[in-house]
């Protein structure tokens, strides 16, 4: 799809926020503990056109699920704006948000647990149209019954109950119970991730299927890129309550622009036998914690591409090194009483006598640092850890900051307008940028 077709999008989403609270509770509020936002999703901006299926893809725990159920108004939001065909969703109430109700639907990730199992095929299609009052009850009975036809089950089945049937039959009634009151648009939470390979193709080829038949518009959510990569038209990516790049899907696929998207990408297994001896990238550290996000890029903290000061050469090895000396430091997570032999720098003030300065700040250096840094940085490191010689945390950690400090630390990158779009500062900043790794080029 073009996405020049259409100038207005069906879904316009702006600024949205989803955060839950912890230590939030009454007795939390008299005991005077401050609460903890978690931020599930951050700011997050994006157009859906009609007609056009969007990927959303990250890893799990990134916020897609949240994201998608918030602007549906299955959660309500922390701040921002959703604008359905024009409409702010968060201002609706009444017969308005009914209607929305009728144009938006869901397909939710788990087929098992979807469904109440108290309740017949039939009457889980039917329900939907019971609660919006749509056609008469013979009229209701008909609907039901070319539905199941539609995704592929059978009239005579109306009766059985969920627990007869399985995953991927399941699925379906979900995509049925969906279609029940012709959408304009569905979000697809992991439509297939709970089926069998064989199953989770025919339902992909039904979701597309009946697009073309009632020119609906999707937002599928997943975190299988070959799915994302056979039946999306745009994907947007999204770490840590953020989205970082978004672009047509061939274009993400063959010429992928942040980091993160590229180390995605090198985890899609390969079934080419020219890529047995290739040398994969592979994410580094754990995912921070969305309580408490890195400032500026939140992918810093794993991003092999980590800009330097504009005045400092140094390859990116040890500039990561260095990077993460300094997030000790700050921590303050050393243990200064075990540095060198036994009780050798013990003092009674709990300083290091000027004497045995020297030798402690070898000693430190020598179990922190496993390369040997050049003459400038070696000189840094070397002054920052003599301040802990005193135990002057602030100190150190001020003078490794004030010398490395990053770009990407300080200013969070704006994802920008339009189809083509990276929230990433190697693509916004006019200094030198270091080089990609070559199994990414």
């Amino acid at each position: 799809m073009s996405l020049e077709s259409t100038t207005q999008p069906l879904v316009r989403i702006d600024g949205l926020q989803k955060y839950f609270w912890e230590n939030d509770s009454i007795l939390d509020r008299l005991f005077g503990n401050d609460p903890v936002p978690v931020r599930a999703v951050d700011g997050v901006s994006l157009d859906i056109h009609q007609g056009e299926t969007l990927g959303l893809v990250g890893e799990s725990g990134c916020g897609k699920s949240t994201m998608g159920e918030t602007l549906l108004r299955l959660q309500e939001p922390t701040d921002g704006r959703v604008e359905f065909d024009g409409q702010n969703v968060y201002e609706l109430s009444g017969d308005e948000l009914t209607a929305f109700r009728h144009d938006a639907q869901v397909v939710f990730q788990d087929p098992f647990s979807s469904l109440d199992p108290r309740m017949t095929i039939g009457e889980t299609v039917r329900q939907p149209l019971d609660v919006h009052d749509i056609g008469s009850e013979t009229e209701r009975d008909e609907r039901v019954a070319d539905l199941l036809e539609r995704v592929g089950l059978s009239a005579d089945q109306l009766d059985r109950y969920p627990h007869e049937f399985s995953g991927g039959q399941r699925q379906r009634i979900g995509i049925a119970r969906a279609l029940a009151l012709e959408p304009e648009f569905m979000v697809l939470d992991e439509p297939t991730s709970a089926l069998d390979v064989s199953v989770q193709a025919q339902v992909l080829n039904l979701l597309d299927d009946l697009q073309d038949e009632f020119d609906l518009t999707y937002l599928l959510i997943s975190h299988d890129l070959s799915v994302v990569r056979h039946v999306c038209d745009r994907v947007a990516v999204m770490y840590l309550g953020e989205i970082v790049e978004v672009r047509p899907v061939d274009e993400l696929f063959t010429e992928p622009k942040h980091p993160y998207t590229k180390a995605l990408l090198e985890s899609v297994p390969r079934a080419s036998t020219d890529e047995r001896k290739r040398d994969r990238e592979t994410l580094t550290g754990d995912v921070p914690s969305p309580r408490d996000p890195p400032s500026g890029c939140r992918f810093r903290t794993r991003c092999p591409m980590v800009i330097p000061p504009e005045d400092m050469d140094i390859e990116q090895e040890t500039y990561r090194e260095l990077m993460h000396l300094r997030e000790r430091v700050e921590n303050r997570d050393l243990s200064l009483a075990s540095v060198g032999d036994e009780g050798q720098f013990e003092t009674d003030n709990g300083g290091v006598p000027d004497a045995d300065v020297p030798a402690f700040v070898a000693a430190l250096k020598a179990r922190l640092l496993e390369t040997e840094l050049p003459p400038r940085h070696d000189a840094i490191v070397e002054e920052a850890l003599a301040e802990l010689a005193d135990e002057n945390w602030e100190a150190a950690a001020e003078r490794l900051r004030t010398a490395y400090e990053s770009v990407c630390e300080r200013d969070n990158p704006s994802l920008g307008d339009g189809a083509h779009s990276v929230a990433c500062h190697l693509h916004g900043v006019a200094s030198e940028r270091p080089s990609e790794p070559d199994s990414w080029t």
